[in-house]
């Protein structure tokens, strides 16, 4: 009998959650069984999980095959009709010791083979923290779960539930026992992050948590916040943008499309403009800041001229990092039974707006060439800036230090630099 074996598709929250589960199977005395914790954010990425699961049991032919993760929770009876797979537990039931106690130490015996109850009623995200995940250098603190809008392309909320924020006080003690531990650098996650705090008692914003972490885990030396919705941005988040040093000048923005047509199609909450204005207000108060953007290509009913729209938001936001993401319709949105774009035009559209985002890399690199930047090293030889820019070091580095180096060249997607 063997230690389970787990394997990740998707988001960073999935990622985090996996090492949540991992640390649950192990309390229970789970063995011999292969974790899937799969995504739903496209019907590409349900395709992958059920390729991914057939190639686990040819790998694996005496194990159980558990099946979990957003797609398990949106689509239970797809999972459960394979035939290489044993049990399916929704995104509720994979966060609760009861669910791994029951399957140790005859998986399937004592349990149902298809557990998923209803994620709307789930009201809380709290009791599942765990202490150091990701690289030596850099942890990632869950602080929110869920989605309470409702966009016309995505299935996500249906996984992941309505929006549960964890108290400031658990995050901030989970921050300080990281640092304690010699994390230099936390990450807040989450599905829909400035969201946060809106279910709490006097309803915080995102800003305030940010500001309280700050003042109350003082050797933090660097905090980050993963993707944002900008339209929900509070002025307290402002204000750490403009005046807290060790809050990274990196951000990651929900922007989804440049047109305001398919804006209000996609029910998004904002319009080009109200894009265009933030990154401008950010750029203001800290003129180092990067963004990052999910776009996606080929939403329905997408002409050219509102594909150049997004086009023109590239270079109008001054994006860095973009993540593209090529339409396809997910069953039971609204999005799929609006009129779709042919795929060759989604396929092309995607490719011209990653060559776009090749050329805004390049443009950045270059023009960190002669800068002193103070760089978290993951492991020997590379490290990344405060704008999470990748840098390599010909000598090796002390893993999880922050070293003060001068940028001295460029390669296609990263920074070459010497220490000072």
């Amino acid at each position: 009998m063997t230690a389970p074996l787990f394997t990740t598709l998707g988001c960073r929250l999935n990622a985090y959650e996996t090492e949540a589960m991992k640390d649950l199977a192990a309390k229970a005395g789970v063995e011999n069984a292969v974790v899937v914790n799969t995504c739903a954010v496209t019907s590409e990425a349900v395709r992958k999980a059920r390729q991914e699961i057939r190639k686990l049991r040819r790998d694996n032919p005496n194990a159980k095959i558990i099946v979990t993760g957003c797609a398990a929770q949106t689509e239970p009876e797809t999972f459960a009709a394979m035939t290489e797979v044993d049990l399916v537990i929704g995104n509720t039931e994979k966060m609760k010791p009861e669910t791994w106690a029951n399957m140790a130490p005859d998986l399937i015996g004592k349990t149902e083979a298809v557990q998923v109850d209803d994620i709307m009623s789930v009201t809380e995200t709290a009791g599942h923290l765990i202490d150091g995940f990701g690289t030596r250098s850099r942890a990632y603190v869950q602080v929110q779960n869920g989605c309470d809008h409702r966009c016309t392309f995505c299935i996500i909320p249906y996984g992941r539930g309505n929006s549960r924020s964890v108290p400031a006080g658990v995050v901030v003690d989970q921050i300080k026992r990281l640092v304690d531990k010699g994390f230099n650098e936390v990450v807040l996650t989450g599905v829909d992050l400035t969201s946060w705090g809106a279910d709490l008692p006097a309803a915080p914003k995102l800003g305030d948590l940010v500001m309280r972490i700050l003042k109350l885990v003082p050797d933090l030396p660097r905090l980050r916040i993963s993707s944002i919705d900008s339209i929900e941005v509070d002025e307290n988040l402002m204000q750490a943008i403009a005046t807290e040093p060790r809050l990274m000048p990196h951000l990651h923005l929900s922007l989804q499309h440049g047109d305001d047509m398919i804006l209000k199609r996609m029910k998004r909450r904002h319009l080009r403009d109200d894009a265009i204005r933030f990154a401008e207000e950010a750029k203001r108060l800290r003129p180092d800041m990067t963004f990052g953007a999910d776009i996606i290509a080929g939403f329905p009913t997408e002409t050219e001229a509102m594909f150049e729209n997004s086009l023109k938001l590239v270079t109008e936001c001054d994006l860095t990092w973009l993540h593209v993401f090529p339409y396809s319709p997910r069953p039971g949105t609204p999005a799929a039974r609006m009129p779709q774009v042919n795929g060759k035009a989604i396929k092309d559209r995607a490719a011209r707006l990653r060559e776009v985002g090749e050329t805004q890399v390049r443009r950045h690199l270059e023009a960190q060439i002669g800068k002193t930047h103070h760089i978290l090293m993951e492991n020997e030889h590379m490290g990344r800036t405060e704008q999470f820019t990748e840098v390599l070091f010909d000598t090796p580095q002390i893993e999880s230090a922050i070293v003060t180096a001068k940028i001295i060249g460029v390669t296609e997607t990263q920074l070459n630099a010497s220490p000072l």
